[in-house]
């Protein structure tokens, strides 16, 4: 597909075909996607794909989190499970999971360079896997901030961040276009000096 033609048609996909995406497929995006613009050459992402069996731990996982954050504290015991369980079969009804993360340089600008890059490497994988007619949801959920999640997926807290799960698969429903805002008061062009220096 023409590259503006892939850019303007992806969409976020909410909905997804009970069907995996062949793993050599995803392997293969994974890969191109590193072709992504890198500060000092430091290729920041690392992935950690959940799929099949993987998925049910993960799924686990993440309601371990939102309970630790209070998230069915206010609902009953019923409403709690009744809740559990459809997070549960939502989380289990995506294909795969992609948890993309980073290590966290100590120096904030080289670690704010790092992020930049890896949410490049995202749009990458986005834009390839819809070429490929897969679709795919960037999510940035709480969880990703739980050091204890963190901690049980095998990362350090203190080393590791995770950066977003991309939720992908074969859209079951494709959305509706949204407009874009116009880029004419959003984009300044400057052809003279600006600084005005004090005599």
């Amino acid at each position: 597909m023409e590259i503006r033609k892939v850019i303007s048609s992806r969409r976020s996909i909410h909905d997804f075909k009970a069907e995996n995406v062949d793993e050599s497929k995803l392997i293969d995006i994974f890969f191109a996607a590193a072709w992504a613009p890198t500060h000092r050459m430091k290729e920041p992402w690392n992935v950690k794909l959940y799929q099949d069996e993987g998925r049910k731990d993960y799924a686990e996982l993440v309601l371990e989190s939102y309970e630790r954050a209070g998230f069915f504290a206010s609902y009953n015991q019923e409403k709690k499970q009744k809740m559990c369980d459809g997070i549960r079969d939502f989380l289990l009804s995506i294909p795969h999971h992609a948890l993309i993360y980073l290590e966290r340089d100590q120096d904030k600008h080289k670690f704010e360079e790092d992020y930049a890059a890896v949410c490049a490497y995202i749009q990458n994988v986005q834009l390839l896997a819809w070429d490929e007619g897969i679709g795919v949801l960037w999510t940035t959920s709480p969880y990703l901030k739980d050091e204890k999640f963190i901690a049980q997926i095998g990362l350090d807290p203190s080393l590791h961040k995770p950066a977003a799960v991309l939720q992908m698969g074969y859209p079951n429903r494709i959305p509706s276009p949204k407009e874009r805002t116009s880029m004419k008061n959003k984009l300044q062009i400057i052809n003279e000096p600006f600084i005005h220096k004090k005599s």
